[in-house]
């Protein structure tokens, strides 16, 4: 037997958060019924769960590194027509999403999956999952700011948390310093606004890292699938429980 609402992102429509919601909502039926509260339990070769009418069926996880470039939108779809990272993942026949978010503006390693309890773990504030980002800002930077980076900037809402700051020099001719700064939190445009927070400009801002993963040999715009070994460190990091 299994939760319902672990069924339902197993066959990667939903995370499981989104997965309840749709449940609660009245969108989901098992055996022709209707199901709205939590806690159901199913035999997934035996019962028959339908999500807006459309008949569930369980597919393989799949999970994917991709090298977002500039100009890209982090989403399955837009309204608006610009490009997304689903058109850059043509080659996958599967119904994955993006394990968090890059800004459109931010470029650098994004994971996608069709697993959404491991998505769920991993973007759970709760996990601390470590990013590394390479940051290029105008100008140098004083000893001081990247000392208070590395203790904690005051945001909006609240203190950020410890973080890891390595200067890589300052080059006077492009008038460009690069840092390598790795975070343990996820809030919206953090490390934009932690740089921000002392009125230094973002010249080029690219995640190099996240959860034990990092770009090498894959090109801008290009992706791969995970090893085994890559997944099971995903979900080490996550430690995804059977819940």
């Amino acid at each position: 037997m299994e939760r319902l609402q672990k069924f339902i992102a197993s066959c990667g429509i939903a995370s499981r958060r989104k997965a309840e919601e749709l449940i609660k909502e009245g969108h989901v039926q098992v055996n022709g019924k209707y199901i709205t509260e939590l806690g159901v339990k199913i035999n997934p070769a035996r019962d028959r769960v339908k999500v807006d009418g459309k008949l569930l069926a369980t597919e393989p996880f799949v999970y994917y590194l991709f090298n977002k470039p500039k100009g890209v939108i982090t989403s399955v779809g837009d309204p608006e027509g610009r490009t997304t990272v689903m058109d850059y993942m043509k080659g996958c026949r599967f119904r994955i999403y993006p394990i968090g978010r890059l800004d459109y503006n931010t470029e650098g390693l994004l994971l996608l999956t069709n697993d959404g309890q491991l998505a769920q773990e991993l973007t759970h504030p709760s996990k601390g999952v470590e990013k590394t980002y390479e940051v290029k800002v105008k100008g140098p930077m004083t000893d001081e700011h990247i000392l208070m980076l590395s203790q904690g900037i005051p945001l909006e809402e609240g203190m950020t948390s410890p973080a890891v700051v390595i200067d890589m020099g300052y080059d006077a001719r492009r008038n460009i310093t690069e840092i390598l700064i790795t975070i343990h939190e996820g809030r919206n445009r953090q490390v934009r606004r932690m740089f921000e927070h002392f009125g230094y400009k973002i010249h080029n801002l690219k995640r190099t890292m996240y959860a034990g993963l990092t770009l090498s040999g894959v090109k801008r715009g290009s992706f791969r699938e995970l090893t085994d070994t890559e997944v099971r460190l995903l979900k080490q990091n996550g430690t995804v429980l059977d819940l």
